[in-house]
């Protein structure tokens, strides 16, 4: 079946699903007279009528594999336009087609084998050792975790993400394949980013977010479809550079222009957003860009002047250094508070705080989302009432221990280094766009990450990484068995 004929298919259940949605929209707005429940099943016929419409003229593989890309789709609407709240729960839209997929997944396990012969292709089955492992621990962790609701719900937003990690891996096998996401994320962005330029411009904001009718000054501020203008400029510095990569590497010359347009739109967004460490986020992403693209002599010449640099900065500030870390350590400055204070200083006591539950727990972290709770119940420093740590690897050290945070940095950095290694084999244009631009991105989080409150609940981090190990397993797999993957390329397989 040839590609336009496959993005039709797409195109038909995704427009099945959007019409589903706006119909819901419309009925919840208008007060129809039956509750969202009755409105979801309404929305679930049109799914299931877009469903049978597609799967009159194609394989279940496809349908399935179209059911996959919607559902990447649909992330990138987080939570902002429908929601059934089910306690201390909510269903978002994304969250049911995960749910559908996963119910989906379980029915072909049972009644074929086509799902061992995806499993046996995967090449990155540590990785997600790695994360069963995670998840397992968390779940131990509730032993000792003092509030088992805060760990719960915590869990939840993490077996949404590993499951749509397993997911990606077991059906986007494919590079052809891997470019569709590669493309859903950048077409997405123009969308997300066309509401950010609302949000700027109109001072109108979604019920989603924390300036929806909040003060007055911090109207002009994006957030777009997330909670607030920190979460959408970490976002921003991942599609800042997957569009990059493309102004580099795509051949068409429309294509580069438009990418270049969103690229510099997607700047000037993180600018408007007054997010700081996104801003750093770019500048070590682009440091990371130059370095990749320069020739061999070049890079030692650039590692042995970084390392260098690095020495003598450490050398002339050697007593700030000291006293910073101490200063971790150190008694409280203020007896703990709700008042505002200093956001340097607020962060600097939120750190403080979590390094005192990591010694204080012995180094196995206070139990899955547990960090939250104790910020909010029983800070040691003052941090003016916030209660999360705003750093995404010191979150993770804190609620679930050093090892696991050092377990999720060594397998962040062996996906970094597997991709820069295939990138300097020198290969095709569409493998250097992957590369690149996953690689530039990467660099561009890891930094980045210290700007939102919490990175746990923002699944766009889920989608990033499936995003990038799908493309690690993808290459991994070329490199070890490059004619049975050329025998499937050329066959289409979407088994």
């Amino acid at each position: 079946m040839s590609i336009k004929r496959s993005a039709a298919h797409v195109l038909v259940l995704l427009a099945a699903v959007i019409t589903g949605v706006f119909i819901m929209l419309e009925a919840v707005r208008a007060d129809a007279g039956f509750g969202k429940f009755t409105v979801l099943l309404l929305a679930a016929m049109i799914g299931i009528a877009g469903l049978a419409l597609i799967s009159a003229f194609t394989t279940n593989g496809r349908m399935f594999m179209g059911l996959i890309y919607i559902l990447i789709a649909c992330t990138f609407l987080n939570q902002a336009f429908f929601a059934i709240h089910l306690g201390f729960f909510s269903l978002f839209i994304y969250r049911l087609l995960l749910i559908g997929a996963g119910a989906l997944h379980i029915a072909g396990i049972l009644t074929n084998r086509h799902h061992i012969d995806r499993w046996n292709r995967v090449n990155v089955k540590g990785v997600l050792m790695f994360f069963a492992l995670w998840f397992t621990y968390g779940l131990i962790s509730l032993l000792w975790a003092k509030s088992v609701t805060y760990g719960i719900k915590y869990l939840a937003l993490m077996a949404m993400g590993m499951f749509l990690i397993y997911l990606v891996v077991m059906f986007i096998q494919r590079l052809d394949q891997l470019m569709v996401f590669y493309g859903i994320w950048l077409v997405m962005t123009i969308f997300v980013m066309a509401i950010g330029f609302y949000n700027h411009f109109t001072h109108h904001h979604l019920p989603s977010s924390t300036l929806y009718n909040g003060p007055q000054y911090k109207q002009h501020y994006p957030t777009s479809v997330f909670f607030n203008q920190n979460d959408f400029a970490t976002f921003l510095c991942i599609s800042f550079f997957l569009y990059a990569a493309a102004v580099k590497n795509m051949k068409n010359g429309y294509v580069k222009a438009v990418s270049l347009l969103f690229a510099i739109c997607a700047l000037y967004l993180i600018i408007l957003t007054g997010s700081r460490a996104s801003l750093l986020g770019i500048c070590a992403g682009a440091a990371v860009y130059v370095f990749i693209l320069l020739p061999s002599l070049l890079k030692k010449l650039a590692l042995y002047a970084a390392g260098a640099g690095a020495a003598l900065f450490a050398l002339l500030f050697a007593g700030r250094i000291t006293n910073a870390f101490l200063n971790l350590f150190s008694a409280p400055q203020a007896m703990p508070g709700q008042h505002p204070l200093p956001s340097n200083l607020a962060r600097a006591n939120l750190l403080k705080n979590a390094f005192h539950y990591v010694i204080d727990s012995w180094g196995f972290g206070v139990g899955a989302g547990n960090v939250s709770y104790y910020l909010k119940a029983e800070p040691v420093y003052d941090t003016g009432g916030v209660a999360e740590v705003h750093n995404w690897l010191v979150e993770i050290m804190a609620n679930f221990g050093v090892l696991t945070m050092l377990g999720y940095l060594t397998v962040y950095l062996f996906l970094f280094w597997t991709l820069y290694k295939w990138h300097e084999r020198k290969t095709e244009n569409q493998s250097r766009l992957i590369t690149e631009g996953l690689i530039t991105a990467m660099a561009g989080f890891l930094v980045s990450s210290i700007s939102p409150s919490s990175v746990s609940n923002l699944f766009f981090h889920w989608v990033f990484l499936s995003l990038v190990i799908a493309a690690v397993n993808i290459l991994r797999r070329l490199q070890k068995e490059p004619a049975v993957t050329a025998y499937y390329e050329k066959q289409g397989d979407a088994r």
